[in-house]
């Protein structure tokens, strides 16, 4: 047994036409590219330095994981499904801001990394128990007194995860405790259905682990942020929370979904879970997403949550109603090909993160507008009055948060549904037509 184990009580069908079919095709490419993509990367990264360069920045963190622990040490944990959750202080160093590209994870070309060049893992130090692992969080929360809890996606290795949420939380300059939940993902774009069993598996455990860490008295505020399937394994861990115990905990303030790979017919039911005590929603969409284009065909061509227009019914009306501030990435440029994580590798949403979200402050107020390089606007209600339709849709990222939105209703009304036509328009060429 593993030294650091924490035992836990533990339709829709019609016919695609052939261009769906060639929609597909196109999106298993760009899933193939980016796999291929990752081939060269050395293994074993997870082997500790034990030392940090001059000039290079540390990120300290709990990697908390249900996954089965790998017999060499400088993998660490595998895609396979482990007896409990497993708790690791782990330190990452990232290279100097001046030898890297913000919104990037800097892998080694070879070992052992050039730590101003490459990320590299300076320490993995075990936690072996509830009370070592509440020791720890006491003795790093900031002034802030604030958590924050980061859920991967799917096709993500231990170090992946591990190595994106340092590059988050180094880049978003958040004010926080990290704490990275990884489940059993085996990594490969084939294993779909894998990945997304070994949520369900994950959901006791992370509940759990929100739970405690919710209950540490040097914890003031709880931010949990979820990326792609991870946001079905967080928002069912909510779920059974409030469930079990009438609501969720309060502490846990602000819910981050990031491109959420998500029924929407099956995020609604799980909102109503929270009886009207569901903390601040905020999810990151975009339209041309064309890994959830792919999620959506092979899920029943039912809608992802990650990939709705906001400003269009039924959606409009139901975030309003549950105060759920949206933010549409779709204009948003990406290096990565499958537009699937805009949120970590721009450079402006993640320092919003840091700066607004994860503290659960509005992003509709006059500082953040059009003359910002955010370029964020307020879908339908716009920062002046006259505010053309064109100028909604030229902006990186378009937000619609229904506070602003019952403020400028007249506005609204101005913009009607030629802004809505027009942003419609501009979606992803990816998802064809119904016949």
């Amino acid at each position: 047994m593993h030294p650091n184990r924490i035992d836990t009580a533990g339709s829709r069908r019609f016919s695609l036409p052939a261009s769906a079919t060639l929609a597909r095709s196109a999106v298993f490419a760009g899933l193939l590219l980016v796999l291929s993509a990752c081939g060269g990367r050395p293994i074993g990264v997870m082997e500790p330095t034990n030392h940090t360069a001059n000039g290079t920045t540390k990120v300290e963190m709990i990697a908390a994981t249900t996954r089965a622990p790998a017999v060499d040490k400088a993998i660490l944990f595998t895609g396979e499904r482990g007896s409990g959750l497993m708790l690791d202080a782990v330190t990452i160093s990232i290279p100097p801001d001046a030898d890297r590209e913000i919104g990037q994870v800097q892998w080694p070309k070879r070992l052992p990394a050039d730590p101003h060049r490459a990320f590299t893992t300076v320490a993995v130090d075990p936690i072996a128990s509830k009370k070592e692992g509440e020791a720890w969080l006491q003795s790093h929360v900031r002034k802030s007194r604030r958590v924050l809890v980061f859920v991967h996606g799917f096709n993500n290795l231990y170090e992946e995860a591990v190595y994106r949420f340092a590059q988050i939380v180094h880049d978003s300059k958040a004010d926080v405790v990290p704490v990275v939940f990884t489940w059993p993902s085996r990594g490969s774009v084939f294993d779909y259905n894998y990945d997304k069993e070994s949520t369900n598996y994950s959901r006791d455990a992370l509940e759990d682990l929100l739970t405690q860490i919710a209950r540490n008295p040097a914890v003031g505020e709880v931010t949990v942020m979820a990326h792609s399937m991870g946001t079905w394994l967080a928002v069912e861990s909510l779920r059974q929370m409030a469930i079990r115990h009438g609501r969720v905990d309060p502490k846990i303030s602000n819910v981050i979904l990031a491109s959420p790979d998500l029924d929407v017919d099956v995020f609604a039911q799980q909102y109503q879970s929270f009886g009207g005590k569901a903390p601040k929603f905020t999810l990151f969409v975009s339209r041309d997403d064309r890994a959830l284009t792919l999620s959506k065909r092979i899920s029943g061509n039912v809608e992802r949550l990650g990939h709705i227009d906001p400003t269009v019914e039924p959606y409009r009306t139901q975030l309003e109603a549950a105060g759920i501030t949206v933010l549409d990435l779709t204009k948003l440029k990406s290096g990565d090909p499958l537009n699937h994580g805009k949120f970590a590798e721009s450079p402006e949403v993640v320092r919003l993160i840091g700066e607004r979200l994860i503290a659960g402050q509005a992003v509709t107020d006059s500082s953040v507008g059009l003359g910002e390089s955010l370029g964020a606007v307020a879908i339908g209600a716009g920062n002046t009055v006259g505010q053309a339709a064109s100028t909604v849709i030229s902006a990186p990222i378009s937000l619609f948060d229904p506070r602003t939105r019952r403020s400028y209703s007249q506005q609204w009304q101005l913009l009607g549904s030629s802004a809505t036509n027009t942003i419609g328009a501009a979606g992803t060429i990816f998802i064809p037509s119904r016949p």
